[in-house]
């Protein structure tokens, strides 16, 4: 059995729970995965994985930023190194799990990027320069030209990610992809409740407490979840369009990560998921990863 297991696939697909029932077959810690999980306070949106749902197996990189600090894939990529490093050495193996492709790629090949630097001089750049690099890279981002800190962040992270496809397909772990999936009606029926459900546990509650980190916040502005709150928190939209957006990108999010990760994982392995009976879900792969 490989050291190293990834668990990914769109949401609601059961990837929290796998990782859990696996991680007790072999003595395994897990690694987040999420791009949203990371953050402190985006609890419900993100459908974090709670103490309940850990069940007593070791995690690591949740809630390790605010909402308020950036958080780069060059950041994640250090700190989840780190960990691997670190729960290898004490003896068990890793589980990481989440569907930010670009994050598990990144930690598990030799990406390159470079590291940020705060002390990089951008004062000859006016916002309007700053501004029109920025979108010719972030395209579907929403800047402020005005709000120069956050288009120096972006500036910045554009800068750090230049070299990010030197080394993407060269492999510095040995590790097997499990990719958990369901049909596309099926799958479009869980998201639909699971946002229907983030609503009943309050999530307008937890995005109106973070009203105030709206205005330099990276992940709140592009996570799904939270970004469609952003007209309604301004009074130009109704509660009812926000759902209905949730769902609909978090729909078209399910298409964009079937299609990244078909093409950026050569050795991935899709499973079907047994909603009826889950523990067959997890006997199936648990017999794969032991081949």
């Amino acid at each position: 059995m490989k050291d190293i297991i990834v668990i990914t696939g769109p949401t609601g697909v059961g990837k929290t729970k796998l990782s859990v029932g696996l991680a007790k077959l072999i003595n395994a810690e897990v690694i987040n995965g999420d791009s949203v999980q990371i953050y402190n306070k985006l609890n419900i949106g993100s459908a974090k994985t709670t103490k309940e749902e850990m069940d007593g197996v070791k995690h690591h990189l949740f809630d390790i930023k605010e909402p308020n600090e950036f958080y780069t894939v060059y950041d994640y990529q250090k700190d989840s190194r780190n960990k691997i490093e670190e729960i290898l050495n004490k003896g068990k193996k890793v589980i990481i799990v989440g569907g930010t492709g670009l994050y598990i790629k990144a930690c598990l090949y030799d990406y390159k990027f470079n590291e940020e630097k705060d002390n990089i001089d951008l004062s000859n750049l006016s916002n309007k320069e700053l501004y029109l690099k920025v979108k010719d890279k972030f395209k579907d981002i929403e800047l402020n030209i005005n709000n120069r800190n956050r288009l120096e962040r972006y500036y910045k992270r554009l800068l750090n990610n230049d070299n990010e496809n030197i080394g993407k397909n060269t492999k510095l772990y040995d590790f097997d992809v499990i990719g958990l999936t369901t049909s596309r009606d099926n799958l479009y029926n869980i998201i639909n409740k699971r946002v229907d459900k983030m609503i009943s546990e309050g999530l307008l509650a937890e995005v109106q407490s973070l009203k105030d980190y709206y205005n330099d916040s990276h992940i709140l502005n592009n996570a799904i979840g939270y970004k469609e709150f952003k007209e309604y928190l301004n009074g130009n939209i109704e509660l009812d369009k926000v759902i209905e957006n949730i769902k609909k990108d978090s729909r078209h999010f399910a298409k964009r990560q079937y299609t990244f990760f078909n093409h950026q994982f050569d050795n991935l392995k899709w499973f079907e998921t047994n909603y009826k009976d889950f523990d067959k879900t997890i006997e199936e792969v648990y017999k794969y990863i032991d081949r």
